[in-house]
């Protein structure tokens, strides 16, 4: 027998093992860290990755050089100083090996997060409005995209699956499969304030608000606290198929974006949610609070739409879930730096996905151009404050008036109810008066309650004069349908 062939075995095995050791060494990024990306301005950003432990990692960027050395289990992070707006920029990240990532821009980066109403793409499964012009006309150099693949997991991961590729930049060609609401927004806060502009898309459609919480936080919640527990004992990574789960996108969908430094995130959801409504009304402000205090990036502002119209419409007053639903969206506004966009009046009756994202989006971009890049316009459509009983009359006073209340299309006002001591609702007779509305039955002589647009799909017709619709509202706290249900 030939030493060769004595030899081979052994020569293949080093061989293996030298490239199992090169590979363990070499300097790994998460998917979000690439060429095309943009980062955060104003703020100190983390760059991090895994190497060999005590490989010394050094990044360069922007003639500034970083270093970090690996921690036990092979992770690094380099924080750099907060940087301003500009770009494009090379990275280097040398160790082992190098990598080198190009096209970087600072900028704003926001996070697009819910179901199916923001996962809805420009094209694809979705079509919104002109969508065909709207894809032609996605010629955004400074806009770019990262989107993450539907994964579920029950114990938090340290990286992401991005769907196609990874950091995209805006254009005919990337923009069809990509969050339309997103995109939307984007092109938006690019088109006014002229900063390059990242979002990052991570949604599931169909998918509840506790599948996006954390255990942490979600063990404060007695309805949920045994599965986050129970999720806890198993060998992680454990990847059910069913989303709708506590914890399970949060931990593969949200926990890996943690690091990445951002403006804030824009939300909708709350369909999957609205059977169990009174519930939502804790839920979703412990998720918001849990992101804030995950992300370790501030009150970062938190801008979610309010469900839209949807279903048949009911000729008489009803009971409603998603009624509920949306109560609890706006009882959310009592969070700090959270903003809301209703879309009560752009939904479709035989379509739970609407194809005008495009006004969803620009309703979500007037709070941001308000509350985060101070431009003084009306960013909201008239909201609830009171109401004053006078005899058999109800007047109901508004916040967020903008050059007044107005009938939008001229005619009655529609879309309001009345009740009694009996708490049985008649629709009402309203107008405007003054600053105010003016409610009134001959069917109920002593009022108690007043409801405006308090159905899956209602008609009212309610604006201010910047042409934002009035958020529902009801002056009751009467016991709904949701009461109770876990």
């Amino acid at each position: 027998m030939q030493l060769t062939t004595l030899l081979k075995p052994m020569l293949t095995g080093l061989m293996s093992c030298t490239l199992m050791l090169n590979s363990y060494a070499d300097v790994r990024l998460p998917a979000l860290v690439g060429s095309n990306m943009v980062l955060q301005r104003n703020k100190s950003l983390n760059i991090w990755g895994w190497a060999d432990k005590g490989e010394k990692v050094t990044l360069t960027f922007r003639n500034q050089t970083f270093t970090a050395l690996p921690a036990a289990d092979g992770r690094w992070k380099v924080k750099m100083p907060a940087q301003i707006a500009g770009g494009p920029y090379t990275m280097t990240i040398s160790g082992h090996n190098t990598i080198k990532l190009d096209n970087i821009l600072i900028g704003d980066v926001w996070v697009a997060s819910g179901q199916s109403n923001m996962e809805m793409p420009v094209k694809g499964w979705g079509k919104v409005l002109n969508y065909e012009q709207e894809i032609a006309a996605a010629n955004y150099p400074q806009i770019r995209f990262f989107q993450l693949k539907h994964t579920t997991s029950t114990a938090p991961q340290d990286d992401v699956t991005p769907w196609e590729g990874n950091w995209q930049v805006c254009s005919p060609q990337s923009v069809p499969e990509f969050s339309s609401v997103g995109y939307f927004f984007a092109r938006e806060i690019y088109g006014h304030e002229h900063i390059p502009v990242g979002v990052i898309h991570s949604s599931w459609g169909g998918t509840v608000a506790e599948a996006w919480t954390s255990g942490e936080s979600l063990k404060t919640m007695p309805a949920f606290a045994d599965t986050v527990k129970a999720f806890e004992q198993l060998t992680p990574p454990q990847s059910p198929s069913n989303p709708n789960k506590p914890t399970l996108l949060y931990n593969a969908m949200i926990h890996p974006l943690l690091p990445y430094a951002i403006r804030g995130v824009i939300w909708y959801q709350g369909e999957a949610n609205a059977g169990r409504a009174y519930q939502y009304r804790e839920l979703f402000p412990l998720m918001i609070k849990d992101w804030r205090k995950q992300w370790k990036n501030g009150d970062f502002p938190f801008y979610f739409v309010q469900l839209a119209n949807f279903t048949e419409k009911k000729e008489q007053p009803v009971e409603s879930d998603w009624a509920e639903l949306r109560e609890a969206q706006l009882m959310t506004l009592s969070v700090p730096n959270t903003g809301m966009a209703s879309a009560i009046d752009i939904g479709d009756d035989k379509d739970i996905h609407p194809k005008n994202k495009q006004e969803v989006a620009r309703r979500l971009s007037l709070i941001a151009r308000a509350k985060v890049y101070g431009e003084k316009i009306p960013y909201s459509g008239p909201l609830y404050q009171l109401k004053t009983i006078a005899g058999n009359k109800v007047y109901i006073a508004f916040s967020h008036k903008d050059d007044g209340l107005v009938v939008k299309g001229g005619g009655k006002l529609k879309g309001f109810e009345i009740a009694g001591a009996d708490k049985k609702f008649h629709w009402a007779e309203a107008s405007i008066v003054g600053d105010r509305v003016m409610v009134t039955s001959p069917e109920v002589e002593k009022p108690v309650a007043v409801r405006y647009n308090w159905s899956n799909n209602p008609s009212g017709n309610l604006y201010n004069g910047a042409g934002l619709p009035a958020s529902p509202f009801r002056t009751d706290n009467f016991q709904g349908v949701t009461y109770g249900k876990q």
